[in-house]
């Protein structure tokens, strides 16, 4: 199977992760304008699983390097394929969570809330189960990347009326989201093989392990998904037969975002072999960022809001400062 073989190529794979992680949800914004989220969701979880079995029967079946995917998988321990399963679990309800702050408070609230405790959370748990990097510059590198969201948030604070009240609902969604974003990496890697390149017997690859967890997040989304359709946060209850009756476009937008979606993750995981896994969840949560930067430059989604142009300037300077030291903490 192919393995990261450099920590400048760990670091490189885990930029793809943040690109990936900040620009899927384009996809949910060209087609929610005719197709429910609840409809989208099903496709998207659809193109993670396709793409993680894609992954595994080509860069995890090739080369000489650890065990291929098939073989991999039949050795694996119970114990840690149920890791990995459980990290889709979580990760499945904490999107979904996520989604909904977004839907009841909006972006200024879920955003910082949600994925500054899930950045900050997921950083400490990952760096305390697996101590790797210099946790100084990579602890102040969090904290950057913090300030950089919160500022975000003002920014959309101030776009948004300021006669606006946020429902403690809101809140409520925010934190329970970002509590568990944290924590759906750490069961991911605890499934995995600490040697990539000689893995223990009973562990998984990077492979296994990434196609294990969509089994946890399709599995799920039969549970969760199904309980959003019937009982939305917004609109009208949706149908399975309004699922079947979306046209090809639309099918294909969510399955696109779920692709994208899957090669972050998994080249995240790959990182994590020489970055460490803090470090490549780190840089993986400055997806926020990432998409900000398509709703400041492609969307104009503060076109007309004044007064931001300082606080997104400010926001931006803090990311890239963030996401220099959290490299060098590794390095």
């Amino acid at each position: 199977m192919y393995i990261v073989s450099s920590y400048p190529v760990a670091v490189f794979l885990c930029m793809i992760t943040m690109l990936c992680w900040g620009s899927w949800a384009n996809t949910q914004k060209l087609a929610e304008k005719s197709w429910r989220f609840e409809l989208f969701y099903w496709d998207y979880v659809a193109g993670i699983v396709l793409m993680s079995l894609l992954f595994a029967f080509t860069l995890g079946s090739f080369g000489n390097e650890g065990r291929s995917f098939l073989r991999d998988l039949a050795q694996a321990e119970s114990g840690k394929l149920l890791n990995a399963f459980t990290g889709g679990i979580i990760f499945n309800a904490a999107n979904i969570l996520v989604v909904a702050a977004i839907s009841v408070a909006g972006m200024a609230v879920a955003f910082p809330v949600g994925i500054g405790i899930a950045l900050v959370l997921g950083v400490l748990i990952n760096y305390i189960a697996s101590p790797q990097g210099n946790a100084t510059w990579l602890f102040t590198g969090v904290t950057l990347i913090t300030l950089a969201i919160v500022l975000d948030a003002l920014a959309y604070r101030k776009k948004a009326s300021q006669n606006s009240k946020v429902p403690a609902k809101g809140i409520l969604l925010s934190v329970s989201g970002g509590i568990l974003m944290a924590l759906f990496y750490r069961f991911v890697a605890s499934s995995m093989a600490s040697n990539f390149e000689q893995p223990e017997s009973g562990y998984l690859s990077p492979y296994t392990a990434v196609f294990i967890f969509t089994l946890g997040i399709l599995t799920s989304n039969f549970v969760f998904n199904t309980i959003l359709m019937k009982n939305p946060i917004e609109g009208k209850p949706v149908s399975y037969a309004d699922y079947f009756s979306g046209r090809p476009k639309e099918h294909l937008t969510g399955i696109l975002g779920g692709l994208i979606w899957c090669i972050g993750m998994s080249f995240s995981i790959l990182a994590a072999g020489k970055a460490g896994f803090a470090i490549s969840y780190g840089l993986g949560q400055g997806a926020t960022l990432v998409a900000a930067l398509w709703g400041v430059f492609i969307w104009k989604e503060f076109k007309q809001a004044d007064g931001t142009s300082g606080l997104l300037t400010a926001m931006f300077l803090l990311f890239v400062a963030g996401i220099s030291l959290i490299i060098y903490a590794g390095m």
